[in-house]
């Protein structure tokens, strides 16, 4: 076995779901519900991308400010128009729960009556080239640093600005929170964005590296979960540090 691939290809596996598991442990930490919609928010990110891309021929750099956007946006809304005003009405982690679902099975269904059921792949082809026992391909160094981008810039945002310390309050004790003065809505609305935008960002690269359709989240929903879980459920720091656990046993 060549292990100097092996661990190559668990940093790349472990990347991808860094960003994703990431994306997710934002959300259920303020929320506290599991949210089965990030699945669509991974293949909307990657469709959006897809469309820039192919469609509109301005190329694959720029799809990702796409993605990253218009996931992020349908993030907002996902917040604003379903679990906001289920949470004022008194709805349980279930409901939620259930919500995220049905919310999903309407953004995949779109997807699908939008781009339809057929698989779609990018027309880029990714340079490839050995380091030695290595065999690289160029666009999995680019989700390695973006990974490591998303890693570092996430942990100052927290520790660092005043819109992270408010994350990391209103997730720790909304009550206390709101009592301090802090905005939660801000704050609800801010997760919702970068939760659902890494959530997309993730998509588009799992798409690059392989195709589209229409589930393409549900490959990575499971592992991600498995990562949250194995990291503690609302640990930022754990799901990084399971990310690549997991990575690595998958390729193993």
């Amino acid at each position: 076995m060549n292990w100097v691939q092996v661990l190559f290809n668990s940093c790349v596996t472990g990347s991808l779901y860094l960003i994703s598991a990431v994306a997710l442990t934002l959300v259920y930490g303020l929320c506290r519900f599991p949210n089965f919609a990030h699945a669509e928010f991974m293949a909307f990110g990657a469709y959006m991308g897809y469309f820039v891309a192919e469609q509109l021929g301005l190329g694959f750099p720029f799809s990702f400010i796409v993605a990253f956007l218009a996931s992020g946006a349908l993030g907002v809304l996902s917040y604003k128009g379903v679990f906001q005003p289920l949470a004022k009405r008194g709805a349980t982690i279930i409901h939620q729960m259930i919500a995220s679902i049905a919310l999903g099975f309407i953004v995949r269904h779109s997807i699908g009556e939008i781009w339809g059921w057929a698989p779609l792949s990018f027309r880029v082809v990714w340079t490839s080239f050995d380091v030695g026992m290595m065999r690289v391909t160029g666009i999995w160094l680019w989700l390695i640093l973006a990974a490591l981008a998303t890693g570092v810039i996430m942990h100052l945002m927290l520790v660092k600005t005043k819109i992270g310390k408010a994350m990391r309050a209103t997730s720790s004790n909304p009550e206390l929170a709101l009592s301090s003065g802090i905005n939660i809505d801000r704050v609800a609305l801010t997760t919702w964005f970068i939760g659902a935008a890494l959530a997309g960002v993730a998509g588009l690269f799992r798409a690059a590296g392989t195709r589209l359709s229409p589930l393409l989240g549900w490959d990575i929903l499971l592992p991600t979960f498995a990562v949250t879980i194995l990291g503690g459920i609302g640990s930022f720091y754990g799901a990084i540090a399971a990310a690549f656990i997991i990575g690595l046993v998958e390729n193993v």
